[in-house]
């Protein structure tokens, strides 16, 4: 028999597991839902004082109660915490860990950093940094729990209770770090990701790809991963299906990741699906420009790559063939392209980014070969949320802002609330400025959503926006999809830009 053991993310109870584990009990399994002291109402605390160490201790002796019997351990959001610091005490004891739509905590690093609201994460750091790790964070409003993640799927009445039960989440639990010794590690894991809350397994397979050394170590026969089409609370949202994945999972079942290296060339590094002239690059810091034989100062066209992107990704993302591709065909046509790198490597990057972005362009604008006053910014993927500035107030040589498959608005997960970069809002701002958006017709849902909002904004405001649809396109569409599908738009989408760039 397996003994499920389950653990609930922040201001949440033992209850929000009761619909899961009535399917599971009924599977065959039997169930646990640990009730963690300071937050659940079956479990207050004995002092003042409740921090990570004190809801390790009640895994542990959940774990213990099930002594020699199969036991999976399942963690939701901050629960996988305390899971890992149980499970690296007990691994012999420990048959699967599951992640449930959860980051992967690393040791010596506090729970706080997975606080998706990053005003918040960073107002709770600065409490730390002046020792304030007592006390509690209030639950939030019933209009609040989507700053923790996305609500889709949860039934008004579902997030009434949940509102209702919330309990306040004691500092010390957020603030204190995770101590790993590194026996977990031999402990079988899977991974559910909420696709709705912004991750999915190719998402994570590209993570891969570029060589995050935290999710290659995952590229093994005994590490699985599911998905759930629905958004961060799948207990309350889907617990059928959360309840019959759970039952895969303990069985071994589950999808796996491609190692580095494995089979053909992943995405990002495959060909350009168009025939460009082999033109050399001429590399100036953290940007490289594509240069064409032609006389005088020439329109440049700055195509700005995606990511998040690992800090340690190689070949980095200006040596992409897909980027040096375009900027081959721009130079193709009497252009100057630039590739560029830019320090896009976690969701709380975008201010940094984009400096390094506007610094390249002034890199760009002053070199002799370059008319200054026509440039064109292309942005790919998630580069699109980078848009809003440029968008909000167009500079007078910024004669075109394009678009591929890009990301415009932040995802549920990102913690974005209350940001700048919302190209939707910041379209209305943006006057003559001429805006191609390449867009994907096999888009994800949650990211075709931020696409179809930013083109009704722009048609709502009478901007200058022109489409050029791939229909059978997915998201990397230049790499992933036949050529001959691609290779019209691109094409298409290269002459609107350059003619925007010499009108």
């Amino acid at each position: 028999m397996t003994v499920f053991i389950m653990v609930a993310g922040v201001f949440t109870g033992a209850h929000v597991w009761q619909e899961t584990a009535a399917r599971l009990a009924a599977a065959g399994s039997e169930v646990h839902a640990v009730p963690l002291t300071g937050v659940d109402p079956g479990r207050p605390a004995a002092s003042a004082r409740v921090d990570l160490e004190t809801h390790i201790a009640d895994v542990i002796a959940a774990i213990d109660a099930a002594s020699g019997r199969e036991t999976v351990l399942v963690g939701h959001g901050y629960g996988i915490h305390p899971v890992l610091g149980a499970a690296d005490r007990r691994p012999q004891r420990v048959a699967r860990v599951v992640y449930l739509d959860c980051g992967m905590p690393q040791n010596g690093v506090p729970a706080l950093a997975t606080v998706p609201d990053q005003a918040l994460r960073a107002q709770l750091a600065e409490q730390a940094q002046r020792g304030e790790c007592e006390g509690v964070l209030a639950p939030p409003a019933r209009d609040e729990w989507q700053r923790w993640g996305s609500t889709a799927g949860v039934s008004d009445a579902a997030l009434d209770r949940l509102t209702a039960l919330a309990a306040p989440q004691p500092l010390g639990t957020l603030l204190q770090p995770l101590r790993l010794t590194g026996r977990v590690v031999a402990v079988p894991t899977t991974g559910v990701l909420c696709t709705r809350n912004g991750v999915s397994i190719d998402l994570v397979q590209r993570l891969v790809d570029f060589g995050d050394p935290m999710l290659t170590a995952l590229a093994t026969p005994q590490d699985t991963f599911f998905e759930l089409s629905t958004g961060h609370w799948p207990m309350l949202s889907c617990p059928a299906g959360l309840a019959d994945v759970l039952l895969r999972a303990a069985a071994g079942e589950g999808r796996h990741l491609r190692p580095v290296g494995a089979g053909a060339p992943p995405a990002h590094l495959r060909p350009f699906p168009l025939e460009v002239p082999e033109l050399p690059r001429d590399r100036k810091g953290h940007v490289d420009l594509y240069v064409p034989d032609a006389e005088g100062p020439r329109p440049a066209v700055v195509l700005v790559h995606g990511g998040p992107v690992p800090a340690g990704a190689r070949p980095t993302p200006r040596d992409w063939p897909t980027l040096v591709g375009y900027a081959r065909l721009a130079a193709a046509m009497g252009m100057v392209g630039v590739t560029l790198d830019h320090r896009l490597h976690d969701v709380a990057d975008y201010e940094r980014a984009t400096a390094d972005v506007t610094a390249a362009v002034e890199l760009v604008r002053t070199d002799p070969r370059v008319d200054a006053d026509r440039v064109a910014l292309w942005f790919f993927s998630g580069g699109g949320l980078l848009t809003a500035d440029w968008l909000t107030k167009p500079p007078a040589w910024l004669r075109c802002l394009a678009a591929s498959y890009p990301i415009l608005a932040p995802l549920p997960n990102w913690g974005l609330t209350g940001s700048r970069f919302r190209p939707a809002r910041a379209v209305a701002h943006a006057g003559t400025l001429p805006v191609v958006l390449l867009r994907a017709g096999r888009e994800t849902p949650e990211i075709a959503a931020t696409v179809e909002a930013f083109v009704t904004a722009a048609k709502d405001c009478g901007a200058h926006l022109e489409l050029i649809d791939v229909p059978n396109g997915h998201h990397g569409f230049e790499t992933l999809d036949a050529p001959e599908e691609t290779r019209p738009a691109l094409r298409h989408a290269m002459r609107s830009v350059v003619t925007h760039l010499t009108s």
